[in-house]
């Protein structure tokens, strides 16, 4: 049980922050704090929060918007509305989505501590804690597979996005599953029945990728001999999910953020707009963040894209997933070959257990995939690629010599191991060339 409660704050002035902060902890409070409304939904995701404090005028996402989501995720927090800018509107409409009390900026200390203190004696707020439901320990969620710490908060994360319209952003590695996890927020939503509709932003022509996201009208340029919809109007009342948003033009970028404000869409060649109501989900394995600063990303449209963000954690960070991985594809794979499952003996799945899987769960599948085809009834150690064998290499020499040769071609793996076996940039790693590359893996 904790012995403080603990007070999230969130306001764009640094200046606010830290004297509401001073206030809280003087009351008693654990705080924390959070200059816009992307960092707090951050924190409300990964900690136990009693009490939120949120301005209401925020650059990019409003603390109205805050109230809204939370209203809909964490109806059980209790929010204290803090404003410089009164309006009875406004007030009025944040204490019917949810807010227990409104006060107007500068306060005192002692209003500040009376609005804490008619939160604290409201009758609901004592059953906070006991009214959030237990998230029983899952080993799937719509076809996601992991019951690890770091998966059950991504299906806890997805339980609670999945029937809300704001923009969801998908980060992680290649070949962690963002388009599944995409899917499964989709698919366990009260718009399941309406389109789910994927692209891949890196696979589109730069050049073609305007017309293909908001359509097109004819003869608005060479080859357009009809009328076509746009991606953004094929998911009309359902769920856009664009991968690798990062490989988009800044002149793509401005429509995008348009789209997004206005919630309508302009096909090229046309001087008519049309209205859209979907969720927008986007997914990238750069940081975007990084892209920002280089300014190859607009900053307002970030903001616009991750007011609700997931990461899915690399496997080499859930090693215990991996056998539940393992058993799911071989069952999947045994089934589509007409062939019984392989066998894999303690010993095979703990290399597996140690690879570092710079592929990910693309790589484990394909890995799998290939036992299944190539393998008789069970994998062999000798099955397995030498990059593999490496760890077992590694303990082997903490108990015995090895011969120079020995020592190199282990370097060597693990270097090929780092690189996902590219053998030219492990070549260039090692300062030789491929064909020098080629002869010392084969003595």
């Amino acid at each position: 049980m904790k012995t403080k409660l603990r007070a999230l704050i969130v306001d764009d002035s640094q200046d606010m922050v830290e004297l509401l902060v001073r206030h809280m902890t003087e009351m008693g409070f654990d705080t924390f704090a959070g200059n816009n409304v992307v960092e707090a939904i951050s924190i409300l995701e990964n900690s136990a929060i009693d009490v939120v404090i949120t301005d209401m005028r925020m650059p990019e996402v409003s603390g109205y918007q805050l109230v809204k989501y939370m209203s809909q995720h964490f109806p059980t927090v209790p929010i204290l509305v803090v404003t410089g800018y009164p309006d009875l509107r406004d007030a009025v409409e944040v204490v019917k989505m949810g807010a227990m009390e409104y006060l107007i900026k500068p306060f005192t200390f002692e209003e500040l501590k009376a609005a804490i203190d008619k939160v604290i004696e409201d009758p609901n707020f004592n059953q906070v804690e006991e009214n959030q439901e237990k998230e029983e320990v899952v080993d799937a969620y719509h076809g996601i597979i992991g019951r690890s710490e770091p998966m059950q908060k991504l299906y806890a994360t997805i339980r609670r996005t999945k029937n809300n319209l704001a923009t969801v952003l998908i980060t992680g590695e290649s070949g962690t599953g963002k388009e599944m996890v995409a899917r499964a927020i989709h698919y366990t939503s009260q718009f399941s029945s309406a389109p789910f509709v994927p692209v891949n932003c890196g696979a589109i022509p730069e050049q073609l990728l305007e017309s293909e996201l908001f359509g097109h009208v004819k003869g608005s340029f060479t080859g357009a001999v009809n009328n076509r919809i746009g991606f953004f109007q094929a998911a009309n009342g359902g769920s856009l999910f664009l991968d690798e948003i990062s490989n988009t033009t800044l002149a793509v970028q401005a429509k995008l953020l348009r789209a997004i404000q206005e919630k309508e869409v302009t096909m090229l060649g046309d001087t008519k707009s049309q209205k859209v109501t979907l969720r927008l989900i986007s997914a990238s394995n750069t940081n975007l963040l990084d892209l920002v600063g280089k300014n190859l990303f607009r900053e307002d449209l970030y903001y616009r894209l991750n007011i609700i963000s997931i990461h899915i954690p690399p496997l080499r960070e859930r090693h215990e997933d991996i056998p539940l991985l393992v058993d799911y594809f071989n069952e999947k794979y045994a089934n589509e070959n007409a062939r019984e499952p392989l066998v894999i003996n303690k010993r095979i799945m703990q290399v597996l257990e140690e690879y570092a899987w710079p592929g990910n769960v693309r790589e484990l599948e394909n890995f799998i995939h290939r036992m299944v085809i190539l393998c008789d009834k069970k994998v062999d150690f000798n099955d397995l690629p030498d990059y593999m064998k490496m760890n077992i290499s590694n303990r082997k020499e903490e108990t015995s010599l090895l011969t120079l040769k020995e020592v190199e071609k282990n370097h060597i793996l693990k270097v090929l191991s780092a690189t996902n076996n590219n053998k030219t940039q492990a070549a260039k790693i090692l300062g030789i060339d491929r064909k020098t590359l080629r002869q010392k893996l084969v003595t």
